[in-house]
């Protein structure tokens, strides 16, 4: 009986996920048939409603306003995320952007940023590296690989620093 019970509930646990997520479809008047730029920014706007609160959803959608063209509308989303958290893992999410974006300049402190609030975090660490020595500071880069490596010698750490040697960039 308590099993039959549970499978009841659960069943209607789904059948009522189900609906909500059937009232969360996103039209396809919000992005068929317009310019490109519109259909973006109306899908973004609807990104931003299903990333809620989520920081790194959040994040996500900045990028794609940043590197979209639409960088005053990502940096409002990085600097909203950036003045109501002190979260590592935000500020190293943000600084590869700017990396993507080639905006080395923009990264460094927020790399350096999220290292001294997670000096232990040896992928970081290496990657960071990486970005140290793709940008002609070979010095740092060794040092942060030296701490890496004294961590853990993990392997995507050890790619990311081969590779920056060779001028690729870390694999995110």
């Amino acid at each position: 009986m308590k099993f039959r019970l549970g499978l009841i509930a659960v069943a209607l646990c789904v059948l009522g996920m189900s609906g909500a997520y059937a009232d969360k479809a996103i039209d396809p008047a919000t992005y068929q048939s317009l310019p490109k730029e519109e259909a973006a920014k109306a899908l973004l706007r609807e990104a931003m409603i299903q990333a809620d609160d989520g920081s790194w959803e959040r994040i996500g959608v900045g990028r794609v306003y940043y590197l979209g063209g639409m960088k005053p509308e990502g940096q409002a989303i990085f600097d909203q995320i950036l003045a109501a958290d002190d979260d590592a893992s935000d500020r190293f999410r943000i600084a590869r952007v700017y990396v993507e974006a080639g905006e080395w300049a923009r990264a460094k402190p927020l790399f350096d940023e999220a290292i001294r609030m997670e000096p232990k975090e040896e992928k970081w660490l290496a990657e960071v590296g990486a970005y140290y020595l793709l940008n002609g500071d070979r010095e740092t880069a060794e040092s942060l690989f030296d701490r890496s490596f004294k961590r853990n010698p993990e392997l995507w750490a050890t790619v990311a620093a081969a590779g920056a040697y060779l001028g690729v960039k870390p694999q995110e």
